[in-house]
């Protein structure tokens, strides 16, 4: 990490509520849970006195079922951001440019910074055209938060193959591909992929996550993780969530209903972004965005105000809960 970086880099905004009284939908984060998951916590922490076995054989095994990939291609983390880091480490030397999207998810240039990189925005949109030769990283967020489409497949691939030849890594972030039908890109050559449990399996607290690649850079991401790395709590939880492939089912089916119960109301009033994620990005238009924030407070609703993202303004980013906290949304907001 960039030593004079950590003096210029400020922390990322997020989207969480802490406020108990408030229904939160600034996080885009499953308000359910599996079933057992209570159980095989108090069962792991009972088990805590002694160091996690570093090899998270059941972890790995669990997520190389769930994206498809080789048990040896996944790499424990806790979580998806502490996973990310550990490639920009191993990817970035000090100058190195790296591709982002824009809007997409702030961490990405952050860390990019941290480790001395040179973050180069594109429209998220065009960043399959992005020509990979003169960068060490492209970075592609599918669906991508927080507009929630999701990033065509074969660009994608195509993408790849010309990352592969240029001798780019492709950093591949699917924390929300859970919430759609379309495969991983787990074990594509020259592809790292990042998948959460925070957001499908609602425990963002957990910390809990891995990357899958392949090759020489698989061996340099497993030599260069923290021994250690997943509380045993986090990898018993997170090994028993990835097994429970009708959670995410029912998830992804109530999901994908109530988002366009939603989105025709939203769209009534605003002009509302089509979605493949558990979430929804509106323009406001000539409303103010303040004053909606603070009409749906007084009403306990928090909404995440999404003009701290780069390219937006009078935009709003709402997420998918359950039916009847979606009926407190639309009423708070008068749709």
């Amino acid at each position: 990490m960039d030593a004079q970086a950590l003096d210029d880099v400020d922390r990322v905004p997020h989207g969480g509520a802490t406020d108990p009284g408030v229904i939160d939908f600034s996080a885009n984060t499953n308000p359910e849970t599996p079933s057992g998951v209570t159980a095989v916590y108090d069962s792991a922490l009972s088990a805590s006195g002694r160091y996690p076995a570093d090899d998270y054989v059941s972890f790995r095994a669990a997520a190389a079922d769930y994206v498809d990939c080789a048990p040896a291609e996944v790499i424990p983390a806790a979580g998806a951001m502490a996973g990310m880091r550990l490639l920009f480490a191993v990817a970035l030397d000090d100058g190195d440019s790296a591709v982002i999207p824009e809007p997409s998810f702030g961490e990405y240039a952050r860390e990019v910074r941290l480790q001395g990189g040179r973050p180069m925005p594109v429209a998220h949109d065009a960043v399959l055209d992005v020509d990979p030769a003169e960068h060490a990283l492209v970075v592609v967020c599918t669906p991508n938060n927080p507009t929630g489409e999701l990033v065509d497949r074969d660009g994608l691939l195509r993408l790849a193959a010309r990352c592969r030849e240029a001798g780019t890594t492709l950093f591949v972030d699917e924390a929300f591909l859970d919430f759609t039908s379309q495969p991983s890109l787990a074990g594509e050559p020259g592809v790292v992929v990042a998948r959460s449990l925070t957001k499908m399996f609602g425990l963002p607290g957990l910390r809990a996550g891995f990357l899958v690649t392949t090759g020489r850079i698989r061996d340099r991401l497993d030599r260069g993780r923290l021994p250690w790395g997943l509380s045993t709590p986090a990898a018993a939880v997170g090994t028993h969530c990835l097994r429970r492939t009708e959670f995410v089912e029912r998830t992804r089916d109530r999901v994908a209903a109530e988002r366009e119960r939603v989105r025709e109301r939203l769209a009534t009033e605003w002009e509302v972004y089509p979605s493949d994620a558990p979430f929804l990005l509106f323009d406001t238009g000539r409303d103010d965005p303040d004053a909606i924030l603070e009409v749906a407070r007084e009403q306990g609703i928090v909404l995440r105000d999404a003009r701290s993202f780069p390219r937006l303004d009078n935009h709003l980013r709402t997420a998918i809960r359950r039916p009847r906290e979606n009926d407190r949304l639309l009423d708070a907001l008068g749709v």
